[in-house]
């Protein structure tokens, strides 16, 4: 009988122990458990925050968690986006609504006129029901390459991340991953008619269809490859939805750049103000592809050694998308992490934003999340934990005539 209860009693705490919940179960409790530290930091920061131009001294949460490209969502859903693009003495386009894609503060928007509540604490709202979101489908799209730890370790790392403060900030960041992982997760179950309105709501949410388009057609190339030369299964009316996602996927990565040249009578009008913000460390230059990152690297290293330096985090970044860890996560994330690279290698000015603009690349966590031993994950953590502290003062925190962007 003693043996019983024992037995009964070792039965019930493995039912209460948190890997023997539901994958989205422990997706929330991630989440959730992970708030905790960052939203303490975020309230630390904001009742060290100066007056500024968004702000009075030691703002609310919410206040504090709208500032830097925040206003411009609380313009764009309050406003609406200008009919005449913004130019200086020189005549050259200034900063302006038009870099930001509508569907976040739309729906907040929205939210505004259903409720009566003010902006800035349902764009916080919306941010952390879709960080939350985007935890769940992260998990579920790495339970179908990876084992259930790694999986959900991956999960506390996407929660902990340097810029996860994101996940509860009123930036359209947290609902782009998850719209991404979405589609994502539907071309990965073979599900590719449902994901075709997915893709396009995430094409006007943050910049990110033109890459997945690479993605799909990588994949589209891969399977057709393995058809041939395997026999592996590809039927065509799969064959031809992949290859219509891809193309429909690719078209709706060019909306924006239309919608803003209809809107402003300027064919140029979406990359003349996506350059303005870089102009003030490389003064007025045309967009030519595969260009910034080595003006960047120029202008943050020199003339030399910028480049030089460069080229070998290329190389170190191939080396590591050929290791076992990556090809683990399946063709289709690693087409997309290899495509989203290209596209920023293609288009993005580094600068203080891109660690936020690396955020859709979470997928690959299922890679970093690799190592099983303690004395890797512990260090980890706390590595990406002190990463948050170092974000919001670096990059978030306004501190006199603060250049360092989030």
């Amino acid at each position: 009988m003693a043996d019983a209860g024992l037995s009964e009693r070792a039965a019930a705490r493995s039912r209460v122990h948190p890997l023997a919940w539901p994958w989205w179960a422990q997706s929330l409790a991630i989440f959730a458990l992970t708030r905790i530290p960052t939203t303490w930091l975020l309230l630390d920061a904001a009742g060290r925050q100066q007056a500024n131009s968004f702000t009075g001294a030691a703002p609310s949460y919410a206040e504090f968690a709208t500032m830097w490209d925040g206003a411009w969502y609380e313009r764009i859903a309050e406003l609406g986006y200008p009919g005449r693009l913004p130019v200086d003495e020189a005549g050259h386009v200034g900063e302006n609504a038009w870099a930001f894609m509508p569907v976040y503060p739309a729906v907040v928007r929205l939210l505004m006129l259903l409720t009566g509540l003010p902006y800035d604490g349902l764009a916080v709202a919306v941010a952390v029901a879709c960080g939350a979101g985007a935890a769940v489908v992260l998990h579920r799209l790495l339970l179908d390459v990876l084992p259930a730890g790694t999986a959900a370790f991956a999960v506390l790392l996407f929660c902990v991340a340097p810029v996860s403060p994101l996940l509860q900030l009123g930036y359209a960041e947290s609902m782009f991953a998850l719209l991404l992982g979405v589609a994502l997760l539907l071309v990965q179950r073979g599900l590719l008619l449902p994901a075709f309105p997915v893709v396009a709501m995430l094409a006007i949410t943050r910049p990110g269809a033109l890459p997945l388009a690479l993605a799909l057609v990588l994949v589209w190339l891969l399977r057709h490859r393995r058809q041939r030369r395997e026999g592996a299964p590809f039927p065509t009316a799969e064959r031809w939805r992949l290859g219509a996602l891809a193309v429909w996927s690719g078209c709706w990565g060019l909306v924006w750049l239309a919608a803003a040249a209809f809107g402003t009578g300027s064919l140029t009008a979406y990359t003349d103000t996506e350059l303005a913000w870089r102009s003030a460390y490389i003064g007025r230059r045309e967009l030519v592809p595969f260009t910034p990152w080595f003006q960047g690297a120029q202008w943050w290293v020199g003339d030399v050694l910028g480049p030089v330096a460069l080229l070998l985090l290329l190389a170190l970044l191939a080396v590591a998308l050929l290791s076992p860890a990556v090809r683990r996560l399946g063709p289709l994330l690693v087409a997309w992490t290899v495509s989203y690279g290209l596209y920023l290698l293609a288009v993005w000015f580094p600068q203080s934003s891109t660690f936020r603009i690396l955020l859709p690349a979470f997928p690959a966590l299922g890679a970093v999340a690799a190592p099983r031993s303690p004395w890797v994950r512990v260090p980890l953590v706390a590595a990406c934990l002190a990463g948050q502290g170092l974000w919001i003062e670096w990059c978030w925190l306004v501190v006199g005539a603060d250049w360092t962007v989030p």
